[in-house]
């Protein structure tokens, strides 16, 4: 972003920004880092907080962003599934979700690469029980611009995009609401919103997210899930190297039953977006995750699931299908289970890595499709603390 680090809320700052302003302030260059890890890595954003710094800073109109905003209702489902509804500065809604660990094909590990390794502090477990791998779902904007007619989040349209401190934000309160044997395992991009429809923002909060004196992810742990914005797709690609996981909402399998779900193929249709995908700088063992969401009588005969596998040959992906989680806004609905693992018999069958997303949160409307602005009712058809 080409903002001056002054006009940068605090939260949204990398060291190399701290520098300059500790510059000025007559401190010493180590005071940079220093302020970076309260914040990232100890989630501290309240300057009167951060015990070691002299008054000086502490009282220094730089660190005197206002709240981003905090946690108002945190919903848990019975898997441990946690949904938190944060109010921004502003009062808009956002949702996040943190997903404890379910070992096993569609769990939210499939969203995390293969060649994965356990960290030393993951692989030891602490004295009060073996360690739980968290992995956080993230919003982008308030609401959706892309109007995919079987998503929550789209039903009242965008009302904005967040900024990067708002969404690294989402990270910070949540880890206030961590239990004390949980771990952030990985993040995914997949919460209310387009990621790349708002990339300067997404591309700094990735950034802040693998700073190694913050929060420390690595880039193979984030996964960011797209509709399909091809230049974006691209830069992504080129800025991070390949390195962050790459999820394709893709839905559909022929550009006119595409298009009527997804507005956004019209603009960007298949052939495309499998031609962007060939070109994405994937890493050795790494592989696209293809998100593809069932809905009854729209996209889910064998004749479907033939032409997916057609339409993906070739490339380096991974399908994991997606039951529809009904919304109020949406007449559409899921297939028969059996009718799923049928669709799913026939890709693997090709010799294709196809899992069923397991439904994870329903009950707190969690799930895939499910996060939406609160009160939103226009009706889609098919055809603790601040922080």
């Amino acid at each position: 972003m080409a903002n001056e680090p002054a006009t940068l809320h605090p939260v949204a700052r990398l060291p190399e920004e701290w520098n300059r302003i500790v510059a000025e302030a007559g401190e010493r260059p180590f005071r940079a880092k220093e302020i970076f890890r309260w914040i990232h890595q100890k989630a501290i954003t309240n300057p009167a907080e951060m015990s070691s710094l002299p008054t000086k800073l502490k009282t220094h109109e730089s660190l005197q962003g206002a709240p981003i905003g905090e946690v108002e209702r945190v919903h848990r489902s019975a898997d441990d599934t946690r949904k938190l509804l944060i109010r921004m500065k502003d009062n808009a809604p956002v949702e996040t979700v943190l997903l404890p660990r379910v070992s096993g094909p569609g769990s939210a590990a499939d969203l995390e690469s293969e060649d994965d390794d356990e960290d030393d502090e993951l692989a030891r477990e602490p004295a009060n029980g073996p360690i739980t791998r968290v992995t956080q779902c993230i919003s982008t904007q308030v609401g959706c611009a892309m109007g995919c007619v079987f998503c929550a989040s789209g039903v009242a349209g965008l009302t904005r995009n967040l900024g990067p401190e708002e969404i690294i934000g989402q990270i910070l309160l949540a880890k206030r609401e961590f239990e004390p044997n949980e771990r952030l395992r990985g993040v995914v991009y997949m919460g209310m919103g387009e990621p790349l429809h708002n990339y300067p923002a997404t591309k700094r909060s990735l950034e802040l997210l693998t700073h190694p004196d913050g929060i420390n992810l690595s880039k193979r742990r984030i996964t960011v899930s797209t509709s399909g914005l091809i230049p974006e797709i691209q830069k992504l690609g080129e800025d991070f190297g390949g390195q962050i996981g790459l999820a394709i909402s893709l839905h559909a399998v022929t550009d006119e039953r595409r298009s009527a779900l997804m507005p956004i193929n019209k603009r960007y249709p298949l052939a495309e977006l499998m031609k962007a995908l060939a070109r994405y700088p994937l890493p050795p063992r790494r592989r696209i995750t293809i998100e593809y969401t069932l809905i009854a009588g729209e996209n889910d005969t064998h004749e479907d699931a033939r032409r997916l596998v057609k339409l993906l040959r070739g490339l380096k992906t991974k399908v994991n299908l997606i039951p529809m989680n009904g919304i109020e806004a949406s007449s559409l609905g899921p297939p028969s289970f059996e009718r799923v693992l049928q669709f799913q018999e026939i890709v693997a069958g090709a010799g294709m890595s196809c899992f069923v997303r397991r439904t994870r949160g329903d009950e707190v409307a969690a799930a895939c499709g499910q996060l939406a602005l609160l009160g939103a009712t226009r009706k889609i058809r098919a055809h603790r603390k601040p922080l």
